[in-house]
């Protein structure tokens, strides 16, 4: 592995990841392809562009004909593909996106590695596709995907699709189902940063439901630090989940992060749940501890690392809660009918 092609490279765990390679390995180049959609966002890479070894190409994962040239133009030997819709909500709004940027996408990919022989190709899953995980289970690497949402059954897809070119084609692929990734460069659409900086403007906490919900919240940077494992060391053919072994209820969450910013607890409104909102993720993380892999950061740590990066970071925040943020945000929560939760 010398030449990688980090696919989505502009968005939140990409670009922590395209900063996390440069910072270790310096005979590493690194090619970011990102169509810069409301999620991607060079800004997320500015303190790396101008090194010699990164190089940036804006372009559709969809478009095959750019994908290898860019293969050829750069002589890449391992494809990383964060590129994704991500946010369940907008996949309940406009699944179709999801399902051609998920599913099409990676097609696209998987035949170009096929065809060029990559070394390595890995994909950047989710603990979605296992769907809800009951009391006292945690979901495993061989368990059956069960997605519940359009988001979830898009990657589920392109999941079975990377397998069964492993299974048919040899080619070397791994696959890393990640938790609730948090840090910085997220997009304020997803919860985290999304109340950080609504606490930080005064404005309201919307909280699906009871807020009772089970989540494992990880710090991006031990992602990066297991995916970078799993690369180097995972066996082809094979799934590793990632996060942090534990779980809490969202509402601990929220309080964890007003505590962090000293704001009141009467930010929090309560609204109606999101269609389908799967009740608990839970990951068995014993496959990917075996390569000798830690987190270093539990919940609550990298909760209020990430309240931090959010406050000491408004130049970067403020100016996307503008525009399409703003007409998203008013579409998804403008018309939610607020709940009244009892004792």
């Amino acid at each position: 592995m010398r030449n990688f092609l980090i696919t989505g490279g502009a968005g939140f765990i990409g670009s922590n990841f395209v900063r996390y390679l440069l910072a270790h390995y310096p005979d590493y180049r690194v090619i970011v392809y990102d169509k810069l959609t409301y999620a991607g966002n060079l800004t997320n890479l500015a303190d790396v562009s101008h090194d010699p070894r990164y190089a940036f190409v804006r372009g559709d994962i969809c478009d095959a004909n750019l994908v290898e040239q860019t293969i050829c133009d750069y002589a890449i030997d391992t494809i990383v593909n964060f590129a994704a819709e991500t946010h369940v909500d907008r996949s309940i709004l406009n699944p179709g996106a999801f399902i051609q940027t998920d599913v099409v996408g990676t097609y696209v990919l998987l035949e170009a590695a096929r065809k060029h022989r990559i070394e390595r190709y890995h994909q950047i899953s989710t603990d979605e596709v296992y769907g809800h995980i009951p009391p006292g289970r945690y979901a495993t690497e061989t368990d059956p995907v069960a997605p519940r949402s359009p988001y979830a059954a898009s990657k589920a897809g392109a999941d079975l699709l990377v397998l069964a070119y492993w299974t048919t084609y040899g080619l070397p692929v791994t696959i890393t189902r990640g938790s609730n990734n948090i840090g910085p460069y997220q997009y304020p659409e997803k919860v985290v940063p999304l109340f950080v900086t609504n606490a930080l403007e005064g404005k309201p906490l919307p909280v699906y439901g009871d807020g009772r919900q089970m989540r494992d919240y990880q710090w991006v940077g031990d992602h990066c630090e297991a995916i970078d494992l799993v690369l180097h060391r995972g066996q082809p053919g094979e799934i590793y989940n990632i996060g942090s072994g534990q779980e809490i209820e969202n509402l601990t969450m929220v309080h964890i992060l007003l505590d962090e910013l000293g704001a009141p607890t009467s930010l929090i409104q309560h609204v109606e749940d999101r269609p389908g909102h799967d009740r608990r993720y839970a990951l068995d993380i014993s496959k990917i501890r075996s390569l000798g892999w830690e987190p270093r950061h539990d919940c609550e740590a990298a909760i209020r690392r990430t309240v931090r990066w959010y406050r000491e970071n408004e130049w970067w925040w403020r100016p996307i809660k503008e525009g399409e943020f703003r007409e998203y945000y008013e579409k998804m929560y403008g018309n939610r009918r607020k709940l009244v939760i009892g004792n």
